[in-house]
This record gives C-alpha cells, sequence and structure tokens, in this order.
C-alpha cells in the first residue's frame, strides 16, 4: 500500500453482535480495528476472516480467550501513528506529544470525530446491540503518507 489510500474500519462495542450492516460496511477495508467490548470469541474470528484486525480489551472483556487481548495498542500505517484504548480516560499521555496522529477509542457507545491540537480523536459508537438511545455506527479512517480523515457511519436500516 505504499503511497496509497489505506481504508481501516473502527468498530467497537459490538457486544457479541455483529450486524449484517457492520460486515457490509467492513467489506472494503485493508484493515480493522476493535475498541473494545467484543464481548466474545465470534465476533473476532469474523472480523480476522475479514481483513488484519486489531482489537484491544474493553470492560465487558472476560474470560480465557479475552486475556491474550491488549489494554491498548500502537500501530503505524502508511507511516502515520495509531493509538487504540477502549475508554479514553485510560489515555495517559499527551498523544501529540509522542508523534500519535489518531487516537481511536469506544466504550460511550457515542460517535465521536474531533480534531484536537493536531491529534484525531475518533470514537466509532456502538455496533452493536442499541444502549442508551445512541445510534448504531461504525466509522473509517482514511490514511495515507499525505495524513488522514475519518468518517462516522451510522448503520442505516440497524434495528434494535
Amino acid at each position: 500500500m505504499v503511497g496509497s489510500v489505506a481504508t481501516i474500519g473502527i468498530i467497537s462495542d459490538t457486544h457479541g453482535l455483529l450486524r449484517p450492516e457492520a460486515r457490509a460496511a467492513l467489506s472494503s477495508v485493508d484493515r480493522i480495528i476493535h475498541a473494545g467490548d467484543l464481548d466474545d470469541r465470534r465476533t473476532m474470528q469474523w472480523l480476522c476472516a475479514m481483513a488484519e484486525l486489531t482489537a484491544v480489551r474493553g470492560n465487558c472483556d472476560r474470560g480465557s480467550w479475552a486475556s491474550t487481548l491488549p489494554d491498548h495498542a500502537l500501530i503505524t500505517v502508511e507511516g502515520i501513528s495509531i493509538y487504540v484504548v477502549h475508554a479514553i480516560e485510560h489515555l495517559t499521555f499527551d498523544p501529540k506529544a509522542q508523534g500519535i496522529a489518531v487516537v481511536i477509542s469506544g466504550h460511550t457507545h457515542q460517535p465521536r470525530k474531533e480534531l484536537q491540537d493536531g491529534v484525531l480523536y475518533l470514537n466509532p459508537g456502538s455496533a452493536g446491540p442499541r444502549r442508551y438511545g445512541r445510534p448504531i455506527s461504525l466509522a473509517k479512517l482514511h490514511v495515507s503518507p499525505a495524513g488522514v480523515s475519518g468518517e462516522i457511519i451510522i448503520l442505516a436500516g440497524a434495528d434494535g
């Protein structure tokens, strides 16, 4: 992918439900990041079958399968550093000072895309069961050597 644009599917808080709408939205991505609360091994296996997967452990990820998940991950795509953590309050350092361009989190079930001090903060919301009256959503991150852009995707037709 050198010199090209990589599209990364960002998903979180699936809580054991990988909706058909989410699978369709992720079908053409180069890589998937799950920001925690998968709630079961099956969801992780499905995502791994779709694309290269980076996943972190959320507060609802328990059991032997979840013990292999890290609390956070730092990956580099097209020279861009991306930090992944389930709950943003567990971010204990200044991402800009560390050269991180994107911070991905989940936990709140509330989609959020915000640029702060040159760092893109992206929370895809929840693609699992509807909770708190919030939308069913995920995100995509477009990464190239020139920079990054993110988009929140509300999953139309996703019920309950």
